[in-house]
């Protein structure tokens, strides 16, 4: 029996677990937004996932050196939009209910986290290890295919199991959102910091 979406589902479960500053901008757009702003959120995450996988896992070695090359404007504008980012749910005030979910907020959310994840190209390294660990390295595109799949899959499981639990709490939560905001905001701002301190000059 082929396990190589099983292990892929396991692996993305497991790339997108950790709360990072992904998912703290995905529970805070759940609680202010609903669960489906903040399940694109995720998705967006995921989608920029299996492209890495997909780089990694066909070793597509003219793309990742690319990305890897331009490694300090990556880095440069996901550091600068993680503040953006900060410092616009600092200041953001609490809604009294869930907005409205339009095509437009969704496409937005999905689009912000898709071009954000985009900004690390070292998942490329990091997939092509862990590809090459799974044994993806012996050449197999049916093989990688299933793996790349499963790691989609197990990553937007994660982002569809955070936003609904979030989303079950928000009403009990709801008048500590301004604290939450501006938690939220200080940690996306910490992780911009860290992320423009990084760049390789």
């Amino acid at each position: 029996m082929n396990d190589f979406f099983l292990r892929g589902l396991i692996l993305g479960f497991s790339i997108a677990a950790p709360v990072g500053p992904i998912g703290v901008l995905a529970i805070r757009r759940t609680l202010a937004a609903g669960w489906r702003i903040g399940l694109a959120t995720g998705l967006g995450a995921a989608t920029a996932d299996g492209v890495y996988g997909c780089i990694a896992g066909f070793g597509l070695t003219l793309v990742s050196g690319f990305l890897v090359g331009q490694a300090f404007w990556l880095k440069l504008f996901g550091g600068l939009f993680l503040c953006y980012l900060g410092m616009q749910t600092f200041r953001a005030k609490p809604a009294a209910e869930a907005a409205s979910v339009k095509s437009r907020g969704l496409l937005e959310a999905y689009g912000s986290t898709f071009l954000l994840t985009l900004t690390n190209p070292a998942t490329i390294l990091s997939f092509s290890a862990l590809f090459a660990g799974l044994g993806v390295a012996d050449g197999s595109y049916f093989n990688a295919s299933l793996l790349v799949l499963g790691v989609f899959c197990g990553s937007a499981l994660w982002w569809l199991t955070l936003s609904s639990s979030v989303s079950l709490f928000r009403s009990r939560i709801s008048s500590q959102l301004k604290w939450l905001n501006r938690i939220s905001g200080l940690i996306l701002l910490v992780f911009g910091i860290i992320a423009l301190s990084s760049i390789p000059y």
